[in-house]
């Protein structure tokens, strides 16, 4: 099985912590998000999977130089959902591809995902679910009706995971910035179905804010929401600690906290933070609902 992981866009809503790093590299539980993915999706059988990256790619490329299975696609110019799958196009393979972004986390079923689009005559299969934050596809009878809130039928929000065949990809112009959401939309007007795969029961969160970056750590630490195997076991006290951290006898922590390769001084206080490898904290104070980074 094959798979594409989308991990080249800017993360905007997270600047200015993505000047220090992409998005898809940001560490959830002190371990790259990215890697984890790719782990999940090789786990699932998907033994072919390609990454994109633009924008600091040089550090997706160094993080995944050499690992088996995984092809880098270097993109020097935006393309887009659409224009990086085109991109991928001569590297994949005659089969179904699942696409997801490289920012999320869920607990989709990557098999049964492909494996439902197998059994069903569409082009495309997406991974949809009532989220109301989100909910902007039109979707009558399992199958996706229009994406504009205009086509009547029940409003539901699209995972960012998918399945396609290959050949929607032809028509999207070559390095071209391009949305494969309007590619689907083209699908519809050529009367071509978009089945609409259910995941209600699953658990879904995009990492799109520092807001929600925080909250993601805190539920996964509290273990109110699934965690993915392949993390480590996860402390009874919600509080993570790098074995290579450096912590001083006189920090305190409250609630839930993440800590990297960090060094904690003298009289600090910790609530619901997220500390990165080699961030800089300041003696004596309190911290609260932060990220806490490297000095940019």
């Amino acid at each position: 099985m094959q798979a594409m992981i989308l991990a080249a866009g800017f993360g905007t809503r997270l600047l200015p912590y993505t000047k220090l790093r992409p998005k898809p590299l940001f560490p959830l539980l002190n371990e790259p998000l990215l890697l984890l993915t790719i782990r999940r999706l090789q786990a699932a059988g998907f033994d072919h999977i390609i990454v994109n990256c633009h924008y600091l790619r040089e550090q997706i490329v160094t993080t995944l130089e050499g690992l088996p299975g995984i092809v880098i696609q270097e993109e020097a110019s935006v393309l887009g959902t659409g224009g990086g799958l085109r991109l991928a196009l001569p590297n994949l393979r005659d089969e179904p591809l699942l696409v997801t972004n490289g920012d999320i986390y869920h607990s989709v079923n990557y098999g049964e995902l492909y494996r439902a689009h197998d059994s069903a005559e569409a082009e495309v299969t997406m991974a949809m679910h009532d989220y109301p934050r989100f909910n902007k596809v039109n979707v009558q009878t399992d199958y996706v009706t229009g994406f504009d809130n205009q086509q009547g039928g029940e409003l539901l929000a699209f995972t960012g995971l998918h399945v396609l065949e290959p050949d929607v990809l032809e028509k999207i112009p070559l390095q071209q910035e391009y949305s494969i959401i309007d590619r689907y939309r083209e699908l519809l007007q050529e009367k071509k179905k978009i089945r609409a795969l259910r995941v209600d029961g699953s658990f879904w969160a995009d990492m799109g804010t520092v807001e929600d970056y925080l909250d993601l750590h805190g539920r996964l630490l509290k273990k109110e929401i699934p965690l993915w195997k392949e993390f480590s076991e996860l402390p009874s006290d919600a509080v993570l600690i790098d074995n290579r951290a450096t912590l001083k006898k006189e920090v305190l922590f409250q609630d839930w906290a993440c800590v990297g390769r960090a060094t904690l001084v003298k009289n600090v206080t910790l609530q619901r933070c997220v500390v990165w490898d080699h961030a800089r904290l300041e003696e004596g104070k309190n911290y609260c609902d932060a990220l806490l980074v490297p000095d940019f």
